[in-house]
């Protein structure tokens, strides 16, 4: 375990080195969370009945979801993975005595939680001050606040569980482009990222709610606003671990296969 928390360390600490990248990220989430509050205003005002989210939760679901945009964001890869697995360098990983897999978890979770912490203080200050309906509102209670801390970790956890399936996926293909790019594209819709999945149909939502991409950011962020609540955050959660699991174990099960099939530029 220690030897997984140094590579943990020593990536989360080359993550805090790109300041000027994190300003340049938050001024350009500032843009967006506006520009997406001001276009939900509008729809609003012109029938402010017909949506299942009022104002308050979602100006919170959006400023929530641009402070911690990179650590859920499923688009963000680590192009130094995917380039050491299609050159042949991933050779010197195999070599070390770690599981890659694990060595990969904790570099990826380090990644985001450093790139995370640059950017989410601004703007949730920033989110706080703005009057209602416009800003970052309170938790509706203790459960809300409590499942919203709980269900950020295993948010978290599930992305990185999904990003290393797509990272050991890799291994079986000649370019790693066409599944990151599928990848990215599906994940980002389902969860709520484009698009907050209550806008989604009702018949669309009873499905969307149970694969695990509601189960990323979209979770914690409604929980946050209280558009779940009651059991329902119980059962969000269960969602969340179930899932995580899952990815976990289809993982590990694809890294000791991958370790008796590589061949490495014919070696």
């Amino acid at each position: 375990m220690k030897k997984y928390l140094a590579f943990f360390r020593m990536r989360f600490i080359h993550g805090l080195q790109y300041r000027a990248a994190a300003w340049a990220g938050i001024m350009t989430q500032f843009a967006w969370g506006f520009m997406e509050i001001l276009m939900f205003q509008a729809f609003y005002r012109a029938d402010p009945t017909s949506f299942p989210m009022d104002q308050q939760a979602l100006s919170s679901y959006i400023w929530l979801q641009q402070a911690f945009l990179t650590l859920f964001a499923s688009w963000q890869w680590e192009g130094e993975l995917f380039e050491s697995i299609t050159s042949g360098n991933v050779a010197y990983e195999l070599c070390r005595p770690v599981s890659i897999y694990n060595m990969w978890f904790a570099r990826s979770m380090a990644r985001r939680m450093s790139r995370a912490v640059l950017r989410c203080f601004p703007i949730l200050i920033v989110a706080v001050f703005l009057p209602a309906p416009y800003g970052l509102g309170l938790p509706k209670d203790v459960i809300a606040a409590v499942g919203f801390v709980t269900a950020m970790v295993l948010g978290l956890l599930l992305v990185c569980a999904f990003s290393m399936v797509i990272y050991m996926g890799t291994f079986y293909t000649i370019s790693s482009a066409g599944l990151r790019m599928v990848a990215s594209n599906v994940s980002d819709f389902l969860c709520g990222s484009i698009i907050p999945l209550p806008f989604f149909p009702d018949a669309a939502q009873t499905v969307l709610k149970i694969l695990p991409f509601a189960s990323m950011n979209n979770a914690p962020l409604r929980i946050y606003g209280g558009d779940i609540a009651g059991n329902d955050v119980f059962f969000t959660i269960g969602l969340q671990v179930m899932w995580m699991v899952i990815f976990v174990v289809v993982g590990k099960w694809m890294e000791q296969d991958i370790k008796k099939k590589i061949v490495v530029q014919g070696g």
